[in-house]
């Protein structure tokens, strides 16, 4: 990889210096429109379902983005058939590729460079993700016997991500998302250890509208578990680890998500929840919740939850589109 300049050393040590927290040391990792040149309006495919009521191939701007790289009808995106861009976060990958990667010339001004502009999309995304996850498992003093492992590898992908595009382009991120992975797994184990007790493990579960209404879940182990429509009203969720896991459509209703591990803006954002969901420090209520609160619904009194009969074929929204993919979470979250 070639060599940083003195000012990107100094920005990667201060970057990663220390972790006072999870909500305050990703805002890096939140994406920031008005710094991007709607990247992921022009960079995306997507196709005509109950997510987008269009389709639109890759490399073409979306009909709603405006001259000044605006979306023209962010605050009707719904109600104008446009759900699947409300689910869909880019861990702040825009602003960097648009900012830092080709600082400050967007892809109209640079035509020649809107291919590799757009390909770097994906793979800056992946890396904030792994960021994300890194930030937070920095920040969780059960991990600490992990901590200068996941400071280092913060560091590593840090520097990745001030790569030049062509580098970007050739990184292997699978083999990146599998070291990573690792230290997450640990810091799950040291984390969920905190719950006293037998702990519920679904880890790549079809819970496909499983009935968990008021379930005890604190400490379990979800890692991308299929939580499609799911009735999670009033669940216990603390400390449980989610990463990858699918929650299109899941009800979180009165959910206590309290130092749920590994969760993400885009899987809030694909949930169903109301003013009585408790979300982790550095995660915004989506303005589509119902904004009400939910009486907290009694335990169901199951063991084991099982999927409700549903009769499903495919997914509870019909053709799934471009944002909603299964499995997001590092490389071996899903077992198989």
């Amino acid at each position: 990889m070639p060599a940083l300049s003195e000012t990107s050393e100094n920005r990667v040590h201060e970057q990663v210096a220390a972790a006072p927290g999870p909500a305050d040391d990703r805002s890096a990792l939140r994406a920031d429109c008005a710094n991007c040149f709607g990247l992921c309006c022009v960079a995306l495919a997507f196709s005509r379902s109950t997510d987008f009521a269009v389709d639109k191939a890759a490399g073409d701007p979306c009909a709603n983005l405006g001259q000044d790289f605006r979306c023209g009808i962010h605050d009707k995106l719904r109600p104008r058939g446009f759900q699947g861009c409300t689910v869909y976060d880019c861990f702040g990958a825009g602003q960097k590729i648009s900012q830092v990667t080709f600082v400050g010339r967007n892809w109209r001004e640079s035509p020649d460079g809107s291919r590799q502009m757009f390909a770097a999309l994906p793979v800056m995304r992946q890396l904030h993700e792994l960021l994300w996850y890194l930030a937070e498992a920095q920040a969780r003093p059960a991990a600490r016997p992990v901590h200068r492992q996941v400071a280092a590898a913060r560091e590593r992908i840090e520097r990745l991500t001030l790569s030049a595009v062509d580098t970007l382009l050739e990184l292997d991120v699978a083999a990146h998302r599998a070291e990573v992975n690792a230290l997450l797994l640990r810091t799950s184990e040291l984390v969920r250890a905190e719950v006293r007790g037998k702990k519920k493990d679904r880890r790549g579960a079809d819970l496909f509208g499983a009935r968990l209404r008021g379930a005890d879940l604190r400490g379990a182990d979800l890692r991308g578990a299929y939580l499609i429509a799911a009735d999670l009203s009033g669940a216990d969720l603390r400390l449980a680890d989610v990463i990858g896991a699918d929650f299109r459509d899941a009800d979180l209703a009165g959910a206590d998500l309290t130092d749920c591990l590994f969760l993400t803006q885009t899987q809030v954002n694909a949930a169903r929840g109301d003013a009585g969901t408790v979300l982790p420090g550095g995660l915004e209520r989506p303005s589509h919740w119902d904004k009400g609160t939910s009486a907290p619904p009694a335990p169901s009194g199951r063991k084991d939850a099982t999927p409700a009969a549903s009769g499903r074929k495919g997914g509870p929204s019909g053709k799934p589109g471009a944002s909603r993919r299964r499995g997001s979470g590092p490389a071996g979250s899903r077992r198989k």
